[in-house]
């Protein structure tokens, strides 16, 4: 019995220490953000997702993230608390939302090989160049192209590695921004990744299907790309056509990403896009053109952003001036400030 007994000992300790081997510690991570935003018109005038409040020292977001492995398997949960998380958040899948909170991923993953691996549950979209999260962008205002196109997607997916430079990713997914959706699984989308060269990674997307009360079916073409040219110099572009069949409309454009780096604590980027949106039933299209100019500048955690922006639009009504009549022009002065941790 005695033998028995510390056989059994042993063996609980050996297994403990083989789980203690594979599980990798709780990682925590998140970011809070504020920003202070002047519109020279004096009225709010670009409408791109979030810093719209006009004359205002204002709240970004509080983003919590966690994130464990154990052996093969995963899982990332990331929770946010204010304006910039809750932003189009579409939770009940009838457009309602009666959270504080917004989930911006929820999901679990398992690796089946050492190049295959199964994803399921609520992703940050793998549409686009920007993301929701303040820390994922340079400029802290967010491009045409981010704010039509998807922010996340619910659903299950596989990733298969074909080599360090090339995998494909494949999925089927519910309708944009919504895990609990009303028509179930509606859309199908694929992710080829290609890394060419040291420093330099192109994305090439797809996503379709039909979404709720849409007249036809949408299909995004999506690229994506960034290149390190050198230590202090990066070029990161977006170019995306989505389109509605049935004359449902849709949007194309392409943003230019250029950044450099003069010291560790400071840096110039500058955002230049191009954005059409495309006419329904026969509507006209109508255009609009920004140019964004930010800068970076560290403190450990901390970023500061100062930001200024001018966007051109082909309507003479898409924007205001002071007196509250339609213009074609808007520009904008924002400082934000953003600590990762």
């Amino acid at each position: 019995m005695k033998l028995k007994s510390i056989l059994t000992s042993l063996s609980i300790s050996f297994a403990s220490f083989s789980y203690a081997q594979e599980a990798a510690p709780l990682q925590i991570s998140g970011s809070v953000d504020t920003y202070y935003k002047y519109d020279f018109a004096k009225v709010p005038n670009i409408g791109t997702s979030f810093a719209n409040d006009q004359n205002s020292i204002s709240l970004g977001m509080i983003d919590l993230a966690l994130k464990k492995t154990t052996g093969k398997a995963s899982f990332v949960g990331e929770l946010s608390f204010g304006p910039r998380g809750q932003y189009g958040s579409l939770l009940n899948g009838d457009g309602t939302d009666d959270n504080s909170f917004h989930i911006q991923n929820l999901y679990a993953s398992y690796a089946f090989t050492d190049k295959f691996t199964m994803t399921a549950g609520y992703m940050g979209t793998f549409i686009g160049y920007e993301v929701i999260s303040p820390t994922g962008n340079y400029n802290y205002s967010t491009s045409y192209l981010f704010t039509n196109g998807p922010f996340q997607n619910a659903g299950i997916k596989g990733a298969y590695a074909f080599s360090s430079k090339v995998s494909l990713m494949v999925g089927l997914f519910n309708d944009w921004n919504v895990y609990k959706d009303l028509n179930g699984v509606s859309h199908v989308g694929a992710q080829l990744t290609v890394s060419p060269v040291e420093g330099w990674t192109a994305y090439l997307n797809v996503l379709s299907g039909k979404s709720a009360g849409a007249v036809g079916t949408g299909t995004i073409l999506d690229l994506t790309t960034s290149y390190q040219v050198t230590e202090k110099v990066k070029l990161g572009l977006n170019a995306a056509d989505y389109s509605v069949t049935n004359d449902g409309g849709g949007y194309s454009g392409a943003a230019l990403y250029v950044q450099n780096a003069f010291t560790t604590a400071f840096s110039l980027g500058l955002r230049g896009e191009y954005f059409n949106w495309k006419g329904v039933a026969g509507e006209s299209d109508e255009h609009v053109a920004a140019l964004t100019l930010s800068g970076n500048v560290k403190a450990g955690g901390l970023t500061f952003i100062p930001e200024v922006r001018l966007d051109n639009g082909s309507s003479s009504d898409m924007f205001k001036k002071k007196n509250l009549n339609p213009s074609k022009n808007a520009s904008q002065f924002a400082l934000a400030v953003v600590y990762a941790f």
